[in-house]
């Protein structure tokens, strides 16, 4: 019986040739992979389903970007070995990291993958929430859902890999700003205990 851990270090020389299994060399083209050549995988969304040294499947989720303004997930890619699908390992490796999105405080996850499969997990169009991807994909397959509800409220824009600055510019004084506007206010004293009473 397989079960559902996170992705350790020596399953990545599993993964690789699993992934080549199940989409080729062609993978490779895709915008998805593209939008994610130069990120490195979330470590906590990254799973595995193993059953002693066997790799049956994978899934990673990647930072993304909406309109440079917020922030969401980017789901996949998601493998089951071809002898093992119909199992249920799928959709457990998916269910599963879902729950642990929602649960780090993640928003919105993002895929592109049959609408028919995902419509399960709560995904729908993503172009009819005014989304975008800056390259080829099908419509029908590019796909978001909120694990928050509603929380693509006033959202729209291009989709892009990477992630927010913890702060935004001008949200915070730098230390030397703030080194400067205090020497700027060294003449001001507070007020004499005669001013006080006046």
């Amino acid at each position: 019986m397989y079960q559902i851990i996170h992705e350790r270090p020596e399953d990545a020389a599993k993964i690789e040739p699993l992934l080549e299994l199940c989409f080729g060399s062609a993978r490779f083209e895709k915008t998805t992979y593209k939008i994610r050549e130069k990120l490195t995988p979330i470590s906590q969304l990254s799973l595995v389903a193993i059953e002693g040294d066997i790799l049956h499947g994978t899934i990673r989720y990647w930072p993304l970007v909406i309109d440079q303004a917020f922030s969401a997930l980017l789901l996949g890619p998601i493998a089951v070995s071809p002898d093992k699908q119909g199992e249920g390992i799928g959709i457990a490796l998916i269910e599963e990291s879902l729950k642990l999105a929602k649960e780090m405080g993640h928003k919105t996850v993002i895929l592109v993958g049959d609408p028919d499969y995902y419509k399960r997990f709560g995904f729908t169009s993503a172009f009819d929430k005014g989304l975008d991807l800056p390259g080829p994909v099908d419509a029908h397959r590019f796909l978001v859902h909120e694990l928050i509800e509603k929380s693509l409220s006033g959202v729209s824009g291009m989709v892009s890999g990477g992630e927010l600055s913890l702060t935004q510019p001008g949200e915070y004084a730098s230390a030397g700003e703030t080194a400067a506007l205090v020497g700027s206010l060294s003449s001001l004293f507070p007020p004499s205990e005669t001013e006080k009473t006046q």
